[in-house]
């Protein structure tokens, strides 16, 4: 008798397999993620390859002689200067108004003429005056002519009165009365003098030597006495100075060399501190320092031949103080920096060789230093691409001294 199948009594016993096509997909995918990463790590280490190849030219490149131009170290004098904003001040400036009224006649100079002191520059109508000046003048005469007869007759009273003729008081009353007449004249003298003086305001001369400015009146205006508005204005040129300020820390060198009778020299620049103007030497120092700013007013005077400094030019000053000399000089743009450390590139068997030095004062592109000798040779350009014990070459090529600071690459 056949047996019939056995049947199981558990469910999961009836769950049939996964099939085995399902695993193999996963494997695929495994494998593939497997073959891209190897992939991409193969790229990118043929990039890293690829740059340090190229690296490796550059620097192959840039391991011959580095072109230089060179600048030796010299012995020389090195100005010490105090540098300030100054303004130009004339000397003399006349403002010139009327004196008297009345009408203006003529006007005798031109606009931006250079006049002479005693040069005839405006009239007003004098017939006024002059006919104040002839009446004062007639009372004087008559008033002499009084008292001239009245010292007449004070000589015959004498006489008289010497022989009893008359009495003592009529005398004495005839000499009081010379002197009334003597006060007089002399009181018309002084209306004289004065009605001269007036008439003398009339025709006005230059008081000094300068440039007339703008026409500010013309013929046939009515000028009035003791008047703000001025008729001409003449600023003296020649010589002319400049006002200029100096810290109160710098003051005792200045004043130390002024009490020497040394002349200290001033240059005067434009506002771009490039065009020297014109040269001229420290006169004065003014009494006081201001607390305000910590600064004290200095005038140095220049001769101005040509008239480039103008009144109330805004100009750059420099002050000699002292000159240094027998210092070693070197280029400022050879000197580099690394920190607070300074150091040049010495020429020496065609390689540059890293010489710490210390610099000092610096002036018209020249710097002291400390730690060269006269006649070392150092570079002075392509300091982007020199490294101590580099090969060089001098060029016959002017090269800018670019520095490390503006190449953008540290100092070694």
């Amino acid at each position: 008798m056949d047996q019939a199948p056995s049947v199981s009594h558990f469910p999961s016993d009836n769950i049939p397999p996964e099939p085995a096509k399902k695993r193999r997909h996963r494997w695929i995918w495994v494998l593939v993620l497997l073959a891209f990463g190897l992939l991409f790590y193969w790229v990118m280490h043929q990039h890293v390859q690829s740059q340090e190849q190229t690296g490796r030219r550059g620097r192959f490149q840039m391991a011959g002689p580095v072109p230089v131009t060179t600048a030796t170290a010299k012995v020389g004098s090195l100005g010490v200067y105090l540098n300030a904003i100054g303004t130009v001040t004339p000397v003399y400036q006349d403002t010139i108004t009327a004196e008297v009224t009345g009408v203006i006649q003529s006007v005798h100079y031109k606009e931006g003429q250079y006049v002479h002191k005693g040069d005839p520059l405006i009239d007003i109508d004098p017939r006024p005056y002059a006919a104040q000046l002839e009446q004062a003048q007639g009372t004087l005469q008559r008033d002499e002519n009084l008292l001239a007869e009245a010292q007449m007759d004070l000589t015959r009273y004498q006489v008289a009165w010497a022989k009893n003729a008359i009495p003592k008081q009529t005398f004495d009353d005839q000499g009081k009365v010379v002197l009334q007449d003597e006060g007089t004249v002399k009181n018309d003298q002084g209306v004289v003098a004065y009605d001269q003086v007036e008439l003398s305001y009339c025709h006005i001369t230059s008081p000094i030597e300068g440039r007339v400015g703008l026409r500010l009146v013309d013929p046939g205006n009515l000028v009035t006495a003791n008047s703000t508005t001025p008729l001409v204005v003449i600023t003296q040129m020649q010589p002319i100075t400049v006002v200029f300020t100096l810290a109160e820390d710098s003051l005792p060198q200045v004043l130390q060399q002024m009490r020497s009778g040394q002349g200290l020299t001033v240059q005067a620049f434009d506002r771009t501190q490039q065009n020297l103007l014109a040269t001229g030497r420290l006169i004065t120092v003014d009494s006081m320092i201001d607390t305000t700013t910590g600064t004290v007013k200095a005038r140095a005077e220049f001769a101005n031949p040509n008239g480039i400094l103008f009144p109330n030019q805004f100009v750059n000053t420099r002050l000699l103080v002292k000159t240094l000399s027998k210092q070693l000089l070197v280029p400022s743009s050879a000197i580099q920096h690394n920190g607070a450390a300074s150091f040049v590139y010495l020429i020496q068997n065609q390689k540059a060789v890293m010489k710490t030095v210390n610099p000092g004062l610096s002036e018209g592109g020249n710097t002291v230093v400390a730690g060269l000798a006269p006649g070392d040779v150092v570079a002075n350009s392509s300091f982007e691409k020199l490294q101590d014990g580099a090969q060089i070459f001098i060029s016959k090529v002017v090269l800018p001294a670019t520095s490390p600071e503006e190449s953008g690459i540290g100092a070694p």
